[in-house]
């Protein structure tokens, strides 16, 4: 069955009487017995409110399928989701090893955080052979954070194969899968333990709630997640919960045209002269097609764009020239968005070269045409910019 008619058919599945399409918000702390045995028998549901009620247990259910999940654990933001997964399997003296394209606050969470609880934490190469990774690893080396693609300069990793060098090794693997919105790439299902992902960027797809997941191969690793959930207190609103919900059953949907739109976009730029690069896997340019093209299902429309020279200056008129790009941050709403990226470059232990600034931008569900014409506008901007 289509992974669209699915999200659909679990909402839509005749009930017994009459009942909305979506499960009703349930707004309580308290939850009533019929009788006081009743108090502590969890085989009745939640025995608490903050456990959360039916619209928590169908957006779980539904993501833990769409990954091939033991289960999936739904907290309040995407980097809650990775620090709650690393905190869940490390301990003391164990070490994390990274691409060094990974997520930025994610980044700070390992060098702050986990650091202070004696957790260190080394880069590899974002385009490191698996091979090369697995020979990083040392008798301290307990996780591998793969981000694919990475922030930032979008390199795809072989993660099936790097995977595979992880159980060979003892060695946990864990996926940063937020591009891929558990729909264009199923990490579990390459067996890696640990998928996390932003629920606010794609499955919301509106930009007005927060979110992340926890999806966990084995029922072990499910055990150690919700553990430290409980003993954190780290739950999420019935509302935030429903608007996840909403946003995740037509995401198959929106995600077809946010592809259809970001090539539309990305190959406009290719043919431009102020772009030295346009850094997006799914151009048969990039130096990861190949890998996006094997376990990949499809494209997301998040996207970087190397400017052809220039400074700041120059990026910074580009992006005040737009005007349906929003100037914002984070991804995945129906609106489109731009930013320059040249800062959270600085923070890598090797900062790649580029020819210019790095531009991200996110391409949204408004027409192409319209979105290309903008671009114009700031390409123009930035060469008036430049030739100052």
């Amino acid at each position: 069955m289509d992974e669209q008619t699915r999200l659909i058919r679990s909402a839509t599945r005749r009930p017994q009487g009459r009942r909305p399409v979506n499960p009703p918000i349930a707004r309580g702390t308290t939850l009533l017995n019929a009788r006081a045995a009743d108090l502590r028998d969890e085989t009745l549901g939640p025995v608490y409110g903050i456990d959360g009620a039916g619209v928590h247990a169908e957006l779980s259910r539904l993501l833990a399928e769409m990954e091939g999940a033991d289960r999936t654990f739904v907290v309040s933001t995407g980097l809650t989701a990775v620090s709650v997964a690393l905190l869940a399997v490390l301990e003391p003296g164990d070490e994390v090893l990274v691409t060094d394209a990974c997520y930025w606050p994610g980044r700070q969470a390992l060098q702050r955080t986990l650091t202070r609880l004696g957790i260190t934490f080394r880069c590899h190469a974002p385009r490191a052979e698996p091979d090369e990774v697995a020979a990083l690893f040392t008798e301290r080396t307990r996780l591998l954070l793969m981000e694919s693609p990475g922030t930032a300069t979008f390199e795809v990793q072989d993660v099936p194969a790097l995977v595979a060098r992880c159980a060979e090794a003892g060695v946990i693997s864990m996926v940063d899968n937020t591009w891929a919105a558990s729909l264009l790439f199923k990490p579990i299902q390459h067996g890696a333990d640990l998928s996390v992902q932003a629920l606010s960027k794609y499955v919301s797809g509106h930009s007005d709630v927060f979110g992340g997941a926890i999806s966990c191969r084995t029922p072990e690793m499910s055990r150690q997640v919700s553990q430290l959930i409980a003993d954190l207190g780290l739950y999420v609103s019935p509302d935030d919960a429903w608007l996840m919900l909403r946003g995740l059953r037509t995401l198959p949907t929106r995600m077809a045209q946010h592809a259809r739109n970001g090539r539309r976009v990305a190959e406009w730029l290719q043919g431009r002269p102020e772009v030295a690069e346009v850094l997006w896997p799914a151009l048969s340019s990039s130096p990861d097609h190949a890998l996006w093209a094997r376990d990949f299902s499809g494209a997301a429309s998040l996207m970087g764009v190397v400017l052809d020279g220039g400074d700041g200056r120059a990026a910074e008129a580009m992006l005040d020239a737009l005007e349906l790009f929003g100037l914002g941050f984070s991804w995945g709403g129906f609106e489109s968005l731009a930013t320059c990226e040249d800062a959270q470059l600085t923070g890598r232990a090797e900062p790649p070269s580029l020819a210019g600034p790095l531009i991200r931008l996110h391409v949204g569900l408004e027409s192409p045409d319209d979105l290309i014409a903008d671009l114009e506008r700031g390409l123009a901007a930035w060469r008036r910019a430049r030739s100052r």
